[in-house]
């Protein structure tokens, strides 16, 4: 898989882009009523809880080549399946701040790169404690130079081999650099503790871990079941089994699911969800500001090295026109600025309308009053296609030609890396921190935007740097103003995650973006 940022059709994440992340992690739905629950167990408005059970749920699979290796998470479904046997030290909350889940907890040295974490009392399914030999095997499995784990590049700022176990249940993390938010390396996509010695034929198995649920039976491409892990140190699951059943066709997710063979379909479109929703048959679950929604323009060439020129494009957009044409009103305006709800997101800038008048005065300025750029696209993922035709003709309006040039599904996510000019873009959620690392900065390995300022490079910096919360929160401000200003990423929308459940499914979080901690949360779904 190539490891880039986008959701893919067929179920790719995006969440850690270094070596890929969807970072798939929000408000609510229309309101908190009916499927959804709160996430913590309660169900929000569902009731009581009810214990038993076995819930089915269809998600796009990799066919026969799938495993339960959770360092080798890339599909949603392996997302999903690994979250259900493991755990990780951390993970995303709906603001994709990082919630203490193995790790009770963390401290740094004043200097911010040392940081002692402390586990909680867990045990793995075989009964053994999770200790910190464990946690730094992981790691350093993770990190081994010949393989391809997922979380390989978020691990990149910790020093392994200085890296120690003060204790059973303390680690003690050298790391490489000042990182305040060195708690999104614990939460990164893919980064699960396994037991110290675990090899890839244990988990092609019998695959033990510390999650909710205990291994069963796993058919690579078909369907994997897994039992509930009464000892979990989060509480037992009130479900007794969970199956995840494998349809990489969304049409086949949802007759599955109107047919009563499943009760719960991820990834459906928006068309499906106009459908069946209020109807009566189905629940549709929106989780909101899941994908950021773009056109990435190079700012190290032209038109778009000067910034007159992306400023008249942030303009010539019509975002709510995009909106309803492209994500069939699926989601919601963007304000070219990644990570809208999420942590340290500067949501006090004023909201970016449509102004043709300005957007022709700026082109003129620039020397561009009959610009023509072509936009590659893909039907790489839904909607690209889309926005790409409705921009074309919201840039006509300006007096700017842009040719629409198709590309490969399957090269297109490597092709607009370096190539071009213009081009669609989409990225899961993930901490602003990691979207600015691995997306902004002079050296980051996927930065489509070619967005290089060594001043900007040094405020990422200062905030890694900065212990006081609040202190470091405005360096982020600041960045996030001067991408706002000049930046090279039109951030027109955030796309809703939309789940399909039967009707008797209860405490289905709807505030969590997908990929986040209680996205996909089967320890804390119950069957009515």
């Amino acid at each position: 898989m190539q490891d880039y940022p986008g959701l893919r059709r067929r179920g790719f994440l995006a969440a850690a882009s270094g070596i890929g992340a969807l970072a798939l992690v929000g408000c609510g739905g229309s309101d908190d009523s009916g499927a959804g629950g709160s996430g913590d167990g309660t169900g929000g408005n569902d009731g009581k809880p009810k214990r038993g059970g076995r819930l089915r749920a269809a998600f796009a699979g990799g066919g026969a080549s799938e495993t339960l290796d959770p360092h080798l998470a890339n599909l949603f479904a392996d997302a999903a399946r690994a979250k259900a046997l493991f755990d990780k030290l951390a993970d995303y909350g709906d603001d994709l701040a990082a919630q203490p889940r193995l790790a009770s907890g963390w401290e740094p040295n004043a200097g911010l790169d040392r940081w002692k974490v402390t586990l909680r009392k867990a045990n793995f399914h075989d009964g053994k404690p999770v200790t910190a030999e464990d946690v730094l095997f992981s790691y350093r499995r993770i990190a081994d130079p010949d393989k391809a784990f997922r979380a390989k590049a978020s691990l990149e700022p910790i020093d392994l081999k200085a890296s120690r176990a003060v204790d059973e249940r303390t680690v003690e993390f050298v790391l490489k650099r000042p990182t305040a938010e060195f708690p999104n390396v614990l939460a990164a996509f893919g980064a699960y503790i396994v037991p110290d010695g675990s090899s890839a034929a244990d988990f092609d198995k019998k695959p033990v871990g510390s999650g909710p649920f205990r291994f069963g039976s796993f058919a690579p491409g078909r369907s994997a079941v897994f039992r509930r892990n009464d000892d979990h140190w989060d509480g037992a699951p009130h479900l007794d089994e969970v199956e995840f059943v494998v349809a990489n066709e969304e049409s086949a997710r949802v007759n599955a699911l109107l047919g009563g063979q499943v009760e719960y379909a991820h990834e459906l479109n928006p068309t499906t969800a106009r459908a069946h929703e209020g109807k009566g048959q189905i629940e549709i679950v929106r989780l909101r500001n899941s994908a950021m929604q773009a056109f990435a323009m190079k700012t190290d060439r032209a038109p778009f090295d000067d910034k007159r020129v992306r400023e008249a494009f942030f303009l010539i957009a019509d975002r709510q026109e995009l909106i309803d044409g492209a994500l069939s009103g699926a989601g919601v305006v963007g304000n070219d600025l990644f990570g809208k709800g999420y942590e340290y997101y500067a949501d006090g800038l004023p909201q970016r309308e449509q102004d043709l008048d300005r957007a022709r005065s700026l082109l003129k300025k620039a020397g561009a009053e009959k610009l023509k750029v072509t936009l590659d696209t893909s039907a790489v993922a839904a909607g690209f296609t889309e926005a790409a035709g409705i921009f074309r003709d919201q840039a006509a309006k300006a007096g700017v030609t842009v040719e629409v040039r198709m590309g490969s599904k399957d090269s297109y996510w490597a092709d607009i890396l370096d190539s071009g000019t213009l081009c669609c873009y989409r990225s899961g959620a993930m901490p602003i921190e990691s979207h600015i690392s691995q997306r902004l900065l002079t050296d980051s390995t996927t930065n489509a935007t070619k967005w290089h300022h060594k001043d900007f490079d040094a405020l990422y910096q200062q905030a890694q740097s900065t212990k006081d919360a609040k202190e470091r929160a405005a360096v982020f401000g600041r960045m996030q103003r001067r991408l706002y200003a000049e930046g090279g990423f039109l951030v027109w929308g955030f796309a809703d995650w939309i789940i399909g459940t039967a009707k008797g499914v209860k405490g289905v979080d709807r505030k969590a973006p997908a990929n986040t901690l209680d996205w996909a949360r089967f320890d804390k779904v119950w069957l009515a």
